[in-house]
């Protein structure tokens, strides 16, 4: 039987690679678009796809980008235990933020971080969504929306939920999400960051 250490090895690996999976290079690639890494904002996920002016797309993108993050944690819970699958989560978002294949320049990692939080904790997971819908509908903006929704992410776990791993994982999330967002921060203060719908 593997000990534990073996379990959250391989565990983390594999949240990391299948978390590595571009969606949204993949499939504006098979769209026969340009690059997206040289399109808008150069990130890879939705809300960039998005600006291509491929609706479907960015929906497939989105769908496919908190998928990954869902079945990472899925996956490593059914085959070794829950806190191995908090581990995989999070490493599928680490795996999305900072892909081997495309030299570590990834994306922020806000809908795999939501698909972790769904599935591993559902009542964090839907207030997380409902926060960014709220912000994202009052503002317009997509990052102020995912900074406030994952920072906010933290407090929902510690009145909704009673486990101390969800609490440390949500905590984890809401940092990676502020030190990848911080270029959009700078943009934000400025009042130069792109609003949704715009280039």
């Amino acid at each position: 039987m593997l000990n534990l250490e073996l379990y959250i090895v391989y565990g983390a690996f594999f949240g990391y690679l299948l978390g590595s999976v571009s969606f949204g290079l993949l499939l504006t690639h098979l769209a026969g678009l340009n690059d997206l890494r040289e399109t808008g904002s150069g990130n890879i996920g939705a809300t960039n796809v998005l600006r291509t002016g491929h609706k479907t797309l960015a929906m497939l993108t989105l769908i496919g980008d908190s998928g990954k993050g869902v079945a990472a944690a899925v996956l490593a819970g059914y085959f070794w235990d829950f806190n191995t699958a908090l581990i995989a989560g999070f490493m599928a978002v680490l795996g999305h933020n900072f892909p081997i294949w495309l030299k570590f320049k990834g994306g922020k990692g806000v809908a795999t971080s939501f698909g972790v939080l769904i599935y591993t904790a559902w009542p964090v997971g839907l207030s997380a969504c409902a926060t960014w819908l709220l912000v994202a509908c009052m503002f317009r903006y997509s990052s102020l929306a995912a900074l406030i929704a994952l920072s906010a992410a933290p407090i929902y776990a510690y009145f909704l939920m009673d486990l101390e791993q969800i609490m440390w994982q949500t905590i984890g999330l809401a940092i990676l999400a502020i030190a990848r967002h911080k270029d959009n921060i700078t943009r934000l203060i400025k009042g130069e960051e792109s609003k949704i719908g715009r280039n």
